[in-house]
């Protein structure tokens, strides 16, 4: 008697378990009604960050995109310019720069090289880019010691004949 209250205790358990299987993938049925769309819609292009008022702070950017079935086709975001960034390379764009080069005795310029460091969302920056500034003042020893002797004999002079 005990082997069969098992083996009926078996069956229902079986019996719950398969139901609750069933019932778990009739909840997944596939919607009928609704069918995906597929967007003819275009991926944004976004154009470079305008600042409100001078060359960085608070801006806007435009996006543009291109499709039969778009609702919107042209929208405006707000971006900001980092004011501490170099703008000679685009304002969205931040450059790590090794340490000036030696003056360029021929152009009388100085070169140093800026690897990307960062970029603004979506922003189109050159991977490496290049600054150049005039060298300054050059050190001319010979024209330097040159004064001082002329200096040095005024000065013996004035003296002499004081």
């Amino acid at each position: 008697m005990m082997c069969g209250q098992k083996l009926l205790s078996l069956l229902v358990a079986m019996a719950l378990l398969a139901l609750t299987v069933m019932a778990a993938e009739g909840g997944k049925t596939e919607k009928t009604g609704r069918k995906e769309r597929k967007s003819d819609c275009g991926e944004w292009q976004w154009s470079v960050c305008v600042a409100n008022e001078g060359d960085c702070g608070l801006g806007t950017r435009e996006g543009t995109r291109t499709g039969t079935d778009c609702k919107q086709t042209i929208k405006t975001q707000r971006c900001k310019i980092p004011c501490n960034w170099k703008k000679k390379f685009g304002g969205e764009c931040k450059y790590e720069f090794v340490a000036w080069g030696e003056c360029d005795l021929a152009t009388g310029k100085k070169n140093r090289t800026g690897v990307l460091k960062r970029a603004l969302m979506d922003a189109t920056c050159a991977a490496t880019v290049t600054a150049t500034k005039p060298c300054g003042k050059i050190p001319k020893t010979k024209l330097q010691d040159a004064k001082k002797q002329k200096k040095e004999g005024k000065k013996r002079n004035r003296a002499q004949m004081d």
